[in-house]
């Protein structure tokens, strides 16, 4: 049974979303403040977690970094500050998903689904294969029609923290700053740029990305269709 732990200070929204829950088969854990959460979620090891940003004491940002500090526990923020910054803020924390408060039940299911879905494809193994392309994270190899092509060290650093993570957005600044560094936050022409080679050598049609997909103004995703 897949168990979900929500993290709200609302009594009546955590009521609501267990009640729902259950009813779908969902077994449900619940925290009422950002320390509980990381209790629960460190000695109960939930597969996913609902967490709100506004929580007594801590705050939902550091329950994320404090969960993302030894666990990949899918992270889905619910909250009601829908500005771009706030999305942008906790999916650099280490957020998979955010929906914006009031949300209906139908939309919070799909997201759920979706998170728990690209979790279980990310790869265990390090090739990941595609109908146009195998990148072999051990090898640091990249095959077209079973040719090597070749990827710069700052493409393939792109490409490995994206198709690590299939489906999940990962933003502009995460991915400056892991790949180029602190300082270089705000230099998204470095991404444009670097995408687009990416793009040119590993996708069918690079002016149309299947794979390397673009979230404007908050950053990257890579849609994987795995074959066998």
């Amino acid at each position: 049974m897949t168990t979900i732990l929500i993290v709200d200070d609302e009594p009546q929204l955590r009521r609501a979303l267990r009640v729902n829950l259950q009813a779908r088969g969902f077994e449900v854990q619940e925290a009422a403040d950002g320390e509980t959460a990381l209790r629960v979620a460190a000695v109960r090891r939930p597969d996913l977690a609902l967490v709100d940003l506004g929580l007594p004491g801590i705050s939902g940002l550091e329950v994320i970094a404090g969960i993302r500090g030894w666990s990949d526990l899918p992270i889905i923020v619910l909250s009601v500050r829908g500005a771009e910054e706030d999305k942008i803020e906790a999916l650099d924390a280490g957020a998979d998903d955010y929906v914006t408060k009031p949300f209906g039940m139908g939309e919070l299911l799909a997201r759920m689904r979706a998170t728990l879905r690209r979790r279980s494809a990310e790869p265990d193994e390090p090739i990941v294969r595609t109908e146009a392309f195998v990148i072999d994270l051990a090898q640091h190899r990249a095959l077209v029609d079973d040719s090597e092509v070749h990827l710069t060290p700052t493409e393939w650093a792109l490409v490995t923290m994206l198709v690590r993570h299939p489906g999940r957005l990962i933003t502009q600044r995460h991915l400056l700053h892991e790949v180029w560094g602190p300082g270089f936050d705000t230099e998204t022409n470095y991404l444009r740029v670097h995408l687009a080679n990416v793009r040119r050598k590993l996708e069918p049609v690079p002016s149309q990305p299947r794979y390397f997909i673009t979230e404007p103004g908050m950053g990257y995703r890579f849609e994987a269709d795995a074959v066998d």
